[in-house]
């Protein structure tokens, strides 16, 4: 994505001959109105990205124009129509989009219609055109951009409200509930990336498996399952690329406390987890609502959403669940699909069944 627009517009000389070929072979529409193909045996010439059989390399010969082949005795394909072409009309109408679309980033989402004006095609024709081209949609490219420019403030030191401006979103909201697929965790995360921070890290062995508990100096920031102890340590490092980690805090009460409430869940209450977790207003209403079921309870999505005001959320609230960054601690695996199926759970649903069997059953209060 990184292209600059003026790679797109097509020089007028025509390839090679041997480039001209592997072009025809593979429908290359980016050389469109370069050059055409005429068919010796036939008679008719095409585009490159004509969509007829290809013909065999020995019966082919290149031409510059769809004249200089009708000069020659050939006549233009009724299936590609190279004569309506116009020397790469549509390649270089895909190319000015893109590089409207470059020119107004940061301004917000340019509507299909408006670039279709700009460009002089209909809508359809440069959406079907833009995604042939680019292999990406107008609205594909406009957010995939989009999201690079506002991870490069975030890592830049810009504020996430500032980033979100000049990225050209229309709200910080909507960053923050698209927060997972654009960054993998929330923004304030992503721009600090551990950046300061000092964390002390331990494995152990517990009844799921093996735990990695993450801790700084106020509070747990990770928990996570898993089998392998690499693996885990090498998601964390992952998870706070700029932080100092280091193994230690193994005989640290925080660690004893996580491992207790794997093990004695229905202790939970007797011991408060100090969390040192970034999110947004919004995870937080759900982290905490998490926090209030008592183990052996399950809810469900739109439980979790009805009780924090938010009753048509179910799906950010699912969402808060993919990004809690400490399991158990926060009891998401607590949380289940309204027909009483688990749902996904980030270290696996096996996991979540053997939590939810170590807290007596899962009853659910609906």
């Amino acid at each position: 994505m990184a292209t600059m627009a003026s790679e797109l517009f097509i020089p007028a000389a025509r390839p090679a001959d041997a480039v001209a070929w592997r072009a025809v072979e593979e429908r290359d529409a980016r050389y469109d109105g370069r050059f055409v193909y005429a068919v010796r045996s036939t008679r008719v010439y095409c585009r490159p990205s004509c969509p007829s059989r290809r013909p065999g390399r020995s019966v082919v010969t290149f031409f510059d124009a769809p004249l200089d082949a009708e000069r020659a005795g050939y006549r233009a394909c009724r299936r590609c129509h190279p004569r309506s072409l116009n020397a790469g009309s549509t390649t270089a109408a895909v190319a000015r989009a893109r590089a409207h679309l470059d020119a107004r980033s940061g301004s917000g989402m340019i509507p299909l219609a408006e670039l279709a004006a700009h460009t002089g095609l209909s809508a359809h024709h440069l959406q079907r055109s833009f995604k042939r081209i680019l292999g990406v949609s107008p609205k594909e490219y406009q957010d995939a951009h989009r999201a690079e420019r506002f991870k490069a403030r975030l890592r830049g030191g810009d504020t996430v409200s500032r980033a979100t401006y000049e990225a050209g979103y229309g709200s910080s909201s909507r960053v923050y509930e698209r927060a997972d697929a654009l960054l993998g965790m929330t923004p304030a995360a992503f721009r600090r990336g551990g950046a300061g921070m000092r964390i002390a890290f331990t494995v152990a062995n517990s009844p799921v498996g093996r735990v990695l508990v993450g801790l700084t100096d106020r509070g747990v920031c990770s928990v996570m399952l898993g089998r392998d102890d690499a693996e885990l340590e090498r998601t964390l490092r992952a998870e706070f690329p700029r932080a100092s980690i280091e193994r230690g805090g193994d005989s640290h009460a925080w660690v004893h406390a996580v491992l207790d409430r794997i093990q004695h869940p229905e202790n939970e209450s007797r011991r408060v987890i100090p969390l040192d977790v970034d999110g947004t207003v919004f995870q937080w209403q759900v982290w905490k609502a998490l926090q209030s079921i008592p183990a052996g309870e399950r809810r469900s999505y739109h439980q979790v959403a009805a009780a924090i005001g938010r009753p048509s959320a179910s799906r950010a609230v699912a969402r808060a669940c993919a990004t809690n960054r400490v399991a158990v601690v926060i009891p998401c695996h607590r949380v289940v699909r309204s027909d009483g199926e688990l749902g996904g759970y980030r270290w696996g649903t096996d996991r979540k069944t053997r939590l939810l069997d170590r807290e007596g059953g899962g009853r659910d209060s609906r």
